[in-house]
């Protein structure tokens, strides 16, 4: 073999090793460049899921704020109308009471108060 051949063949050796280096880095950069993606992508994923659960956390908060709003007002539209009902009962319970008084009799009276006592002359006529 002559020094032109031998040339050609290292050149071509030359040639395929650089091709196989270069090769070679690129599928490590590329490996580093995946590491390196799928590292964000889980950060981006575990920030949203963050935010997410803070969204769900405050959303919660605020539902049970309002769930709690509501049943004061209810609980005071419903003691306004228990002491309505209250006062009502009271109003006919003393109607009742003066209307059952004058129909079974009248009953006069003199009342005096003396110094530590208390006298009572009642008289009770039955009609």
């Amino acid at each position: 073999m002559d020094t032109q051949n031998l040339e050609k063949a290292a050149i071509k050796i030359q040639a395929w090793w650089r091709g196989n280096v270069v090769r070679r880095t690129l599928l490590h950069a590329a490996l580093r460049a995946l590491v390196i993606q799928c590292w964000w992508r889980s950060v981006q994923a575990k920030t949203l899921e963050q935010r997410r659960r803070l969204a769900l956390r405050v959303y919660t908060c605020q539902e049970w704020a309002v769930v709690k709003v509501q049943a004061q007002v209810r609980m005071w539209q419903a003691r306004r109308r228990f002491l309505q009902a209250r006062q009502a009962a009271c109003v006919i319970q003393s109607y009742w009471r003066w209307h059952a008084s004058q129909t079974r009799g009248l009953i006069r009276g003199c009342y005096e108060v003396r110094a530590s006592r208390l006298e009572l002359d009642i008289e009770i006529l039955m009609t």
